[in-house]
């Protein structure tokens, strides 16, 4: 996944991350399949994701987290930097239209567009 690089003074580690799809998705956010209705399952600034199939590990995901990064879409959507979310529940859409549904501020926080999709690339913290 990463690669390991060892110096004279040190570690350096190159995280690469994977690739997918992300697109937003709207409220009502609950009840979700990881915590129900549970309130304090979102974190602060409602930076959280639903994931795929692929990354839902049957219910394993549950509370990851992920750092993500947007690399392109139509129009340049990205805005600059990465966000860190959480995984909150699973794609309940057949098939999934991405890899990863962002919460309408998590995606706002990549994305200047909420309509796009675009590529990212994610890290599990």
């Amino acid at each position: 996944m990463g690669w390991l690089f060892l110096f004279a003074g040190g570690i350096i580690k190159n995280a690469l991350g994977d690739v997918g799809t992300a697109t937003s998705y709207d409220p009502p956010y609950t009840p979700t399949r990881c915590n129900g209705n549970e309130v304090d399952q979102f974190p602060s600034g409602n930076l959280f994701i639903s994931v795929s199939e692929g990354l839902w590990d049957n219910g394993a995901a549950c509370g990851r987290r992920y750092r993500l990064k947007c690399l392109s879409g139509t129009r340049k959507p990205c805005r600059e930097g990465t966000i860190d979310v959480r995984v909150v529940d699973h794609c309940s859409k057949t098939p999934c239209p991405s890899t990863i549904l962002l919460s309408n501020d998590a995606f706002s926080a990549i994305s200047k567009s909420q309509s796009a999709k675009i590529n990212v690339e994610y890290v599990q913290l």
